[in-house]
């Protein structure tokens, strides 16, 4: 199972600071750790733990995304872009490089579809 690590690292306002971190096959097809910036809504935050991610429809946005699943009392929490917390109920917001990074890894796993993954989101502080 890949993992992807979210680290929530500081609060300013509603705006929630992090890096998420996962391990994707370069060209040469060794792993290589990826680390991208994130925000999130302070006002909406999931729940600390581990969730499974899969790569679903947003009507909402109409294209496919990593839905992020077994949220406690809510459903379509997503991974997409975004640079404001107002952006975001919920969901994980990464800029553009990141989400393009994310897409790469879900596709590397839908090749191999016993190959599950799964969110693991840790503060490193007190909300």
């Amino acid at each position: 199972m890949k993992t992807i690590k979210l680290i929530r690292e500081n609060k300013a306002g509603n705006a929630v600071f992090g890096k998420m971190s996962f391990e994707m096959l370069n060209r040469n097809y060794e792993n290589e750790t990826f680390t991208q910036p994130t925000l999130e809504n302070a006002d909406f935050i999931i729940p600390p733990g581990t969730y499974p991610v899969e790569r679903t429809w947003s009507p909402r946005l109409k294209k496919a995304l990593p839905e992020i699943l077994d949220v406690p009392d809510r459903t379509g929490i997503r991974i997409h872009m975004g640079t404001k917390p107002e952006h975001s109920k919920g969901c994980i917001l990464l800029d553009m490089l990141g989400m393009s990074n994310i897409n790469c890894l879900l596709n590397q796993l839908e090749e191999n579809e016993d190959e599950k993954v799964q969110i693991e989101i840790v503060e490193h502080f007190a909300l």
